[in-house]
């Protein structure tokens, strides 16, 4: 019990299919690659994307 055979495999497919048809397969798959992608990134302490790249300075008031 618990283990998912290939049947059931084939049943979970299929729904998939019908739910989401094969037009929106594929940017699902690009959405979650990039999402795992992003997960894994920030798991090794990697940032490439900074959030604040302006810095700003006051001016002296006179």
């Amino acid at each position: 019990m618990g283990s998912l055979g290939a049947p059931e495999l084939i049943l979970i497919i299929i729904a998939i299919l019908i739910l989401f048809g094969g037009k929106k397969i594929p940017e699902l798959m690009k959405g979650l690659g990039k999402g795992m992608k992003e997960f894994k990134d920030a798991q090794n302490g990697e940032n490439n994307n900074p959030t604040n790249t302006t810095t700003t300075e006051e001016k002296p008031k006179n």
